[in-house]
């Protein structure tokens, strides 16, 4: 499987220095460029940097041909990052690979399901690690959450609570 990796887990988990949680996928990572270089806030974009340092993380992913369908699809210019990201998604389809998107974009979310792509978002990768990995407990899993939610995602107090309690 291919998880193909939006900016804003990227962002959030970055934010707070928790990257490494994407690595509970038991996926290839895709990060495409344009996606990378949407992250210019201190300190998501140097944790990324560290990030793909130090993991195997394509971000050049073979779409070309698949770039012109995927924004007539999102009705976007060509080179954009969520173009990136869904051509990846249409390759992936046509290849007959199964393919997960990492977004917290309900548009792109959507679209991603029509694609028939597994859906997920910062949360999910979070509670995927604390699911898949048993030097990370439920109670990390909360801090990070919480973290998160002080570093700008800013949830209500009941998606907060939701959130938390999925992880149990």
């Amino acid at each position: 499987m291919r998880v193909f990796v939006d900016a804003t887990p990227l962002y959030d988990l970055g934010q707070i220095g928790d990257l490494g949680l994407l690595g509970a996928f038991d996926a290839e990572l895709v990060i495409p460029e344009a996606v990378v270089e949407e992250i210019t806030v201190e300190p998501a974009a140097t944790n990324l940097g560290r990030f793909l340092a130090e993991h195997a993380v394509e971000t050049a992913p073979d779409v070309d041909a698949w770039l012109d369908d995927a924004a007539a699809l999102l009705d976007a210019p060509a080179h954009t990052s969520d173009v990136s990201l869904v051509a990846g998604l249409l390759a992936a389809r046509d290849r007959g690979e199964e393919a997960a998107l990492l977004s917290d974009d309900r548009r792109l979310r959507a679209v991603a399901e029509g694609l028939d792509a597994t859906v997920s978002g910062t949360f999910g990768a979070v509670i995927q690690a604390s699911v898949g990995d048993k030097y990370f407990s439920t109670a990390q899993a909360k801090r990070v959450i919480r973290r998160t939610d002080h570093h700008g995602l800013q949830m209500t107090g009941r998606l907060r609570e939701r959130a938390i309690g999925e992880v149990d």
